[in-house]
Formats: C-alpha cells, structure tokens, sequence
C-alpha cells in the first residue's frame, strides 16, 4: 500500500511520521523549509509528564536535558505571594523546552527510522482524492506528484490542506497577546516559574498588569507580559523598557540585575476550531484543526495528543484496510474535537471573568484565590483549564459489562503510570509498553512483584487470563501489576494504545473482555454470542475469579 503523506514538519506532523512508522506504517513528511529549524530560545512549548513522555518514548531521547523542570511555581498579586506548589515525584513538574530543540529531537529520530522520510522544500498546492487513495503535487524546487494512501494536514493555522478540502475554520481573531523576551539573568526564584499579577511598579507602554516569568537551562528565561486588547505596536524600545523595568522590580533593591537579550517577539493567541477532521482519506491534526492557548493553555500539547490519538487508528487501517476500520477513523474527530471543544468552552468562559475585573466574585470565594487557581490550571496543565480531555463519550467506549467495576480512572481517562511486569519478565512502566498498536491487558496481582515471573505465570488465573487474551480480535499485550490505583486484586484492565482506559473487570472474564475490545476497535460484537476464536464457555460470562475451584488466587499466591 502507498505511505502516508504528511503535510507539515512541526512537531504534530514529525510525531505523527514517527509514531506511524513505530507500528510499521511507510510515511512521507513534506517540509516547505529547508529541513532544520531557526534557533529562538523565546519561542517554547510547556509539556505535561504524559506528553513528555510520549515524546521520549518515540525519540528515544531523554527531553529533560533539553529543557527545563521546574522546582515549583509561585503566583504573585503586587507584592504578596498568592499561591505556592512545589513539584516531587507525586506531582511532577511540566518540562519546559525551546520549541526547535525539540523539533531538532524529532528530526534526529526520523533520520534513523527507515520507514519514514522528510521532502524537504515541497510545499503542498495541490490535492485529489479517489477512493482509492490520495495524490498530491508539491511545487518548488523538487515540486512533482505523490502518491499516499492517506493524507495528513500538520500544516499549521494557515493550512492548505484544510483550505483545499474547503474546511471552515470559525474562530476569534487575537483573544490574547504578549510580548515576549528570552534572555539570560539571575532572578531571586533561580528554578521556579511564577506568573506575577499587578506588579506593584509601573510598565512603560500599554499593560494589561501580568507578567509570566518561566525558566529555561542555563539561566535563560523566557518572560512574557500580557498586552491590553488592541493593536499597539510593540517596538523594540519598549521591550527593552519592560524586561529593565520588571528585573528592578523582582530584584528588590532597586537595582538592575545584568541580562543579556537573546530572542524577542509578540505572542498572538486566537482560538479557531475547524467544522470537520476528516474528508475521506484526508485528515487534519494540531494547528490545522484547532488554534488555542489563551489564559496559559498549550495548543501544542493537543496537537501531540492528536498525534497519538490518531496513529494507531491509522495504523489499522493502513494494515488491513479502511473498510473495517472506517468508524475507527471516524472516532478521531469525534474523540478529540470534542475534549478541544471543551478546552476552548471553559478559557472563552473564563476570559471575561479573569481579564474583566472582579467578575469572578460571583464564581468563586475569593477573586483573587480564583484568578489563581484558574490561571495555575491553565499553564500547568490541569484542572477546568489545562486537564487533558477524557473521552467518556467516544464512540468506542464499550456497552454496560456485567463484569465492569470503577477504579482510580474512568473509561476514557489515560491510565495512571505504574510498574508492571511485561510478558519477558523484565520490570517496566506501563507507559513504555503504549504505542506499539496492541491493546495492552493489565492484571492487579498483589505478591508478584517479589517473584520472578516464571514462578507464577503459570499458576493461579494467569493461563485463563492468557488464553482469553490470546483470542481477542486484536493483538494485545498482557501486563502485571502489584497495585493500581482504587484497584482491588484481580481486577483486570483493557487499556487502548494510547493509553486510554476502556474498562475495568472484576476478575477473569473473557466474553467481557472480548466485548470490550471489539468496541475499541470501533466493531460492534453480539452480546450474547460466542466471539469467534474465544476460549470455550466466554460467552456464558466468564466466571469471576473468585470461585470456590481456587481459580481465584493470585498468581503469586501459587508461586
């Protein structure tokens, strides 16, 4: 089958080619630049741990030497600290990293990767589809045809994917801008990010009174200040004016602290959201789908969550053809429109309360805790503002279970990262094993982590488990785990490639379990009737692990 073609070499479209060719899917991406990225320490992406860790599962390079973890985060309101969290192992920090040292990352691991390639200097001005597959003609210097079975737009806000297949992009124009400036001091918070409201010092210029300040390696910060609504030109004079003004004013003693100015420009956030995903073989990802990031809220992180939402979908399909697998393609619109949906609802109702001044009141005790907290969500990733979205409602999500039990995430959740045993015995994370394409089945088994896996893989529930993971409609992976959290022993998980929740079991229970990974895969399977290849007596329910023949032990209760 024809590769994938891929418009777009950011870090949406590089993420994607890796991920696809990870589960052996051939993949073009066309760059329109040269093939490397201009250095500007002043323009950076926030990354959540998931998001981190995705990318240095598919890199095989460890970021946080790249970039920056910081120690904690501190907000300020004139001269009072507001809010203080320091970041440890149960919370960890978000990795703050220059945006072309981690496109660099990217690059790097495509040129070991055989399945995959860059066209540099081939920029996208036409586009057809068929049935059949996708071709697209690219113009400049190597401009000629390709040929793809399926085609991606990564191409950005302006994309020409989207503007070819006549896609509407509605939106607002400049929800937010900031001035922005990288440049190497010392800063009495030497390893803290702090966003700092109402200085209590005046701003040359235009001010909407917040400054964010957020460090990077080797002493360098980048500092942005929110600009009031308008289109006041921003000159260099005036940056300079602000970065002097704000170090006097953070150094307490009325002196300017020495910098050295390395990387300038103006930040403009609009908030877009495009009608459709998908036309056919066509598909849009990151920046081409959806604009976001007012009120410290990180679009690059949804487009990687794009990426990894999508490429194993693709990746079935790719293999055994879209037929089967066209509502599976279908559930990515559907999966992630709708959690960026949710994202761009709460900052567009929480802009007229934090940026009109004491409309809070009413909303939460307290505006200035409010304004706080929301905005600390928002740039830290988490809460109403920055959480991740869950898809409860995807069009996979499995029929009610008799089997079905609730735990510490809910259907649709990612899965809490936890050690587990994998089927060659060594001790891994469970985010290691996501994004090979298989369904990963995870078995809470308190005891067997102190026993080699030879002396209980055998015993206990571990062969049925084993035989009805065997029969599933798809490749899957059997995993263990001493604990999980709000897991009982002898719960079972069912955990997508993207590492998605899709159900909880109360034990061993095949036709359940078969169930629920039809539907994962955007099948539809007969209650009621026996899965084809399932062990003999699934379709009577599987009986639970608990019965009286002792199938209910756990494994390491055998060893």
């Amino acid at each position: 089958m024809d590769p994938v073609i891929i418009v777009g070499a950011g870090p949406v479209g590089l993420t994607l080619a890796l991920a696809l060719a990870r589960q052996e899917v051939p993949c073009v991406v066309l760059d329109e630049g040269p093939g490397k990225d201009e250095p500007r320490p002043a323009r950076t992406v926030v990354l959540p741990e998931d998001t981190v860790a995705l990318l240095e599962r598919l890199t095989g390079t460890p970021l946080g030497r790249a970039g920056f973890r910081w120690a904690g985060w501190r907000s300020m309101r004139r001269k009072q600290v507001t809010r203080e969290i320091t970041f440890d192992e149960t919370d960890p920090a978000p990795l703050h990293i220059a945006q072309h040292l981690l496109t660099g990352a990217l690059r790097a691991a495509l040129a070991r990767e055989p399945l995959a390639r860059i066209a540099v200097e081939s920029r996208l001005d036409a586009l057809e589809q068929e049935p059949s597959g996708v071709t697209a003609h690219t113009r400049g210097p190597k401009g000629t045809w390709w040929r793809g079975s399926y085609l991606i737009g990564c191409d950005g806000p302006r994309s020409t994917v989207r503007k070819l297949q006549d896609i509407r992009f509605p939106g607002r124009t400049a929800v937010e801008r900031h001035a922005v400036a990288a440049l190497r001091t010392e800063l009495p918070w030497s390893d803290e990010a702090l966003l700092h409201r109402s200085p209590p010092w005046r701003m040359s210029g235009p001010s909407a009174g917040e400054i964010t300040g957020r460090p990077l390696p080797d002493g360098v910060w980048r500092l942005d200040w929110l600009l009031p609504p308008g289109k006041d030109l921003v000159t260099p004079e005036l940056l300079v004016n602000r970065v002097r003004e704000t170090l006097t004013g953070w150094s307490g003693d009325g002196s300017t602290p020495a910098y050295e100015l390395l990387d300038t420009g103006v930040h403009t956030v609009h908030h877009r959201l495009a009608r459709r995903w998908r036309v056919g073989r066509v598909l849009l990802a990151g920046d081409a789908a959806h604009l976001l990031g007012a009120l410290g809220t990180q679009g690059l992180d949804e487009g990687l969550r794009d990426a990894d939402n999508l490429a194993w979908k693709l990746a079935l399909a790719w293999h055994h053809g879209p037929g089967p697998h066209d509502a599976l393609l279908d559930s990515y619109q559907a999966e992630r429109r709708t959690a960026v949906a949710a994202r761009l609802r709460a900052a567009d109702q929480a802009l007229p309360l934090l940026r009109g001044g004491g409309g809070l009141r009413g909303y939460v005790r307290g505006p200035a805790r409010g304004h706080d907290a929301l905005l600390t969500d928002g740039h830290l990733g988490r809460g109403l503002l920055g959480a991740p979205g869950a898809y409860a409602d995807s069009p996979l999500a499995p029929p009610p279970l008799d089997g079905e039990i609730a735990v510490g995430t809910a259907p649709g959740e990612q899965v809490t990262d936890v050690r587990v045993t994998a089927e060659d015995g060594t001790f891994v994370r469970l985010r290691d094993r996501l994004g090979r394409g298989a369904l990963l089945v995870v078995l809470v088994a308190p005891g067997t982590g102190v026993w080699e896996r030879r002396h209980w893989v055998t015993a206990g529930v571990m062969p049925r488990l084993a035989a009805a993971v065997t029969a599933l409609p798809h490749r899957a992976e059997l995993l263990v785990t001493e604990s999980y959290p709000g897991a009982g022993a002898h719960t079972v998980l069912l955990v997508r490639p993207d590492g998605h929740l899709v159900t909880a079991l109360n034990g061993v229970r095949p036709a359940d379990l078969y169930t629920a990974a039809e539907a994962a895969l955007g099948r539809t399977a007969e209650r009621g009737a026996e899965p084809e290849g399932a062990p003999a007596g699934a379709a009577a329910g599987g009986a639970s692990v608990g019965s009286a023949s002792g199938a209910g032990a756990s494994p390491g209760d055998r060893a």
